[in-house]
């Protein structure tokens, strides 16, 4: 991209439940870059039980690791940057822990506004603890008791469409209402209105002197339409304030990045948004963001943004969560060696106690990567339940084709081979027709979104300048013919000159060799009418692709993935998909 910046620096922080990360850019040779990353164990418990202080050692791990003096005399920092080249200009941050914030959502009709309000809450890292709607059969007294029970930090409030009826509206402000006079002032949740824009005012002056009010656009301005983005901001910004005023230390964090302070999913969806309108290939950007402590799904389709958080499916610290979601066989079938149940189990209840840990033995890993398949598949598949139109189908992966498909988090960039990475992900997604799988491998993703709210410049330069890792382009051909039957021809010509033609059979993973960075062209010829994702099955085709680090994948092992019910013979099915990527 070429544009004219400045010369501003900017320094990032992200806020995790386990780690604590300060990211350092700045202008090299006219082009914003990533510098250094510091990154610490968060301080939220123990000894310090405050977030500040481990915010204060990544910043002076940034320091240390990039020579650059960003912290003065006074120990803060030193903003904006001085002529001698001490400093930072800007500064951004996101949060991505805390506890989960208990959720009340208020609509009238269970399909339309309360089902809009519903899935406003799954983006950010809220649990739904009680919902009520114009239809619910409870008595108005019940559904008092209901919303005190669930304790709620913030109701979320919806319903009626712009210019619509607003009495029906007016019984739910004035059942809200009660909610915030019977519990005491200091533990009355803030209130979300994203309803019929007539009624803002009756809100205000029937909540206000009761509580912190937040107004937003309506979110379901007429019956077709839905509009979670501007209601998401407002969302994120309440959450925040709850934050900052709940956990020690966010409010020095607070003071510096004001307003722009953002949540972990907001940042890293404005980031998926922002990509799916500079990539060309119309098919969108799909995000998976795997967190201690909860997996972040973003699909962006033309600047339109589905976000889903699924904290249950935690590969961290909510591991006791996951297991009420996965059984130990759904696990054991995912394990390239024999792991038995009891050492699974006890993993899965240990884990929790000490979320930072790193596996240390074959089994570890092998448990901590059958999990990572689980968890990202069944965030998929409640983002789908969520979005109709994302196109997931657990009997089929990922139906929709995404170009493209960028992941992160800890889990996978700390896999000691990207042979690991690249099967996980070709495992738990299942993708169908072509794509191109790339590594988030700083954690950056939800950073730079944050970033652009301040530099809108940097996160595209930063993209550009190869700090994140192209794995390799997948071309998953769709067939129904029985296991070893020949179903694609494909021939691959490198920049050289130098043509590769190969066969692929059905239930095999093939690599085609493309140096990483060079282009080559790929020449597709499907048989038994295989669909490759060129518009209908048995179309070929041919296409331009670019080398990762392992050139192109053919993944022809079929959607859904079929295991071998039997266990040796899974496991070293498992293991010669292992060894086919290096890992």
């Amino acid at each position: 991209m070429n544009a004219t910046i400045g010369t501003e620096s900017l320094l990032a922080i992200d806020v995790g439940s386990i780690n604590t990360r300060a990211f350092l850019f700045d202008v090299v040779e006219g082009n914003y870059r990533f510098l250094a990353a510091g990154v610490v164990p968060t301080t939220i418990g123990g000894a310090f039980n405050d977030v500040g202080e481990g915010i204060r050692l990544a910043f002076e791990r940034v320091q240390d690791i990039s020579g650059r003096t960003i912290i003065g005399s006074d120990g803060r920092l030193i903003i904006p940057s001085q002529p001698n080249g001490s400093g930072i200009d800007q500064i951004a941050a996101t949060l991505s822990l805390g506890p989960v914030i208990q959720t009340v959502v208020v609509g009238l009709l269970a399909d339309v506004s309360l089902e809009s309000a519903q899935r406003l809450a799954t983006t950010t890292f809220s649990k739904i603890a009680e919902s009520i709607g114009l239809n619910d059969r409870r008595s108005p007294a019940a559904q008092i008791d209901a919303i005190i029970r669930a304790q709620p930090d913030i109701i979320i409030m919806a319903g009626g469409t712009e210019g619509g009826a607003s009495r029906s509206l007016g019984k739910l402000l004035d059942l809200v209402g009660m909610v915030c006079n019977l519990i005491p002032a200091e533990k009355r949740p803030q209130v979300l209105y994203a309803g019929n824009q007539a009624m803002v005012q009756r809100v205000k002056n029937r909540l206000d002197p009761l509580t912190t009010v937040h107004l937003a656009p309506n979110i379901r301005p007429s019956v077709a339409i839905e509009d979670l983005s501007p209601v998401q901001t407002v969302l994120n910004q309440a959450i925040c304030q709850i934050m900052v005023h709940e956990m020690p230390g966010l409010q020095e964090l607070s003071g510096l990045v004001g307003s722009r302070l953002m949540l972990g999913p907001q940042a890293f969806g404005r980031m998926i948004r922002f990509l799916s309108q500079v990539y060309v290939s119309g098919k969108g950007v799909l995000g998976i963001d795997i967190g201690s402590r909860s997996v972040t799904v973003a699909s962006g389709v033309g600047g339109k943004l589905a976000l889903s958080v699924s904290h249950s499916l935690s590969a961290g610290e909510g591991r006791v969560n996951t297991w009420q979601n996965l059984t130990v066989d759904e696990i054991i079938n995912w394990l390239p060696i024999h792991v038995t149940e009891d050492y699974v189990s006890d993993y899965l209840y240990n884990k929790p106690l000490y979320p930072a840990s790193i596996p240390t033995t074959l089994e570890d890993l092998a448990i901590e990567q059958a999990i990572a398949r689980l968890v990202i598949r069944q965030a998929l598949r409640q983002t789908a339940l969520r979005y109709p139109t994302f196109g997931f189908n657990p009997a089929a992966g990922l139906t929709t084709q995404y170009e493209p498909i960028l992941a992160g988090g800890s889990i996978l960039n700390q896999a000691p081979t990207y042979g690991q990475v690249m099967l996980m992900l070709l495992d738990a997604i299942q993708p169908a027709g072509i794509t191109t799988f790339v590594l988030d491998q700083n954690n950056l993703l939800p950073v730079l979104g944050a970033a652009s709210s301040v530099n809108s410049i940097l996160p595209v330069q930063v993209l550009e300048s190869g700090a994140f890792l192209n794995l390799g382009t997948v071309i998953s051909p769709v067939s129904t013919m029985k296991y070893g039957t020949p179903i694609l021809h494909a021939r691959l010509v490198n920049a050289d000159g130098v043509e590769n033609r190969i066969e692929v059979k059905q239930g095999t993973l093939t690599l085609l060799p493309v140096p990483q960075g060079q282009k080559a062209r790929i020449h597709l010829e499907p048989l038994h009418r295989t669909d490759v994702g060129m518009n209908r099955p048995g179309q070929g085709g041919s296409l331009t692709i670019v080398g990762g680090v392992f050139g192109a994948v053919i993944d022809g092992r079929g959607r859904p993935l079929a295991l071998p019910k039997d266990a040796p013979r899974r496991r070293e099915m498992i293991k010669k998909w292992l060894w086919k990527l290096g890992g």
